[in-house]
């Protein structure tokens, strides 16, 4: 059954997300609301989620909502690390020490520099592209240059993003191989030690105690004011392990951008 916060975890998670806000804006990913955002139009939110059980018999996700494309925000550096990965794989080679000093603050805390240059390092949107075509993703389109969190993507495709780390199923028609099993369980061990601050969103699905193996993403747009929010993740529910993909555009705030998530992903696994 769905789990509800706690009194203390709600004090961590609005404490939380102060420090959140203070550090959105970072190069060419996020971007300050307009001064004229306090008239900005009533906020429309909407939101879906895929789910897939593995553990079930079928490899086809559930969607609810319309599986539209949405900003990706910080969930796109998972996709920036399979693609690192995958780009030393080729080389025959493991991560060096300088991109390990990328990849793990740029997963677990979310740094936005980090991430800035290991964009620069995969080839951008390009590199991003190639990589996600061995991953079996279909409908995914890297940001405009530097603006990794310009990245699009829909719900169903993180879904194939989360099982090449997860299931390592994914490879392309071409037959060229997906992420090694070294490759996967690193993207795991770096997802399952995000800052507890960071670990709302899909977690909401699971059980209080269950392990918290995710990446989330948040993005104030500087055209409208509102927010982009999403989380993505494996879950464990009674005992049955979960990928799960919650996007969301139009909240007026992040919190409430969180509400919605929580909510969108605790509905998906009711």
């Amino acid at each position: 059954m769905p789990s509800h916060p706690s009194p203390t975890a709600a004090r961590t998670r609005a404490g939380a997300l102060l420090a959140s806000v203070a550090a959105l804006v970072s190069l060419g990913a996020l971007h300050p609301a307009p001064a004229a955002a306090a008239s900005a139009p009533a906020a429309s939110p909407h939101a879906t989620a895929a789910v897939l059980d593995l553990d079930g018999a079928g490899r086809t996700p559930v969607v609810q909502g319309e599986d539209s494309a949405y900003d990706t925000a910080s969930i796109v550096k998972v996709d920036i690390l399979a693609a690192l990965l995958l780009q030393a794989q080729d080389a025959g080679r493991q991560l060096t020490a300088d991109e390990r000093g990328h990849a793990e603050p740029m997963i677990e805390r979310s740094d936005n520099t980090a991430a800035d240059a290991l964009w620069r390092q995969i080839g951008q949107a390009s590199g991003l592209a190639a990589a996600n075509k061995r991953l079996g993703l279909t409908s995914t389109t890297g940001g405009p240059g530097v603006k990794w969190g310009l990245t699009r993507t829909t719900a169903s495709d993180q879904i194939r993003l989360l099982r090449a780390v997860f299931d390592g199923d994914a490879s392309a028609a071409s037959g060229s191989p997906a992420l090694t099993a070294g490759s996967r369980s690193y993207i795991r061990s770096l997802m399952g030690q995000v800052i507890p601050e960071q670990t709302w969103g899909v977690s909401a699905a699971g059980g209080a105690d269950a392990p918290r193996v995710l990446k989330n993403g948040w993005l104030q747009r500087n055209t409208s004011g509102l927010w982009d929010v999403n989380s993505v993740g494996q879950i464990t529910v009674k005992g049955h392990r979960y990928l799960i993909a919650v996007l969301s555009n139009g909240s007026a705030s992040m919190s409430d951008g969180i509400s919605l998530v929580e909510r969108t992903a605790r509905q998906a696994l009711a």
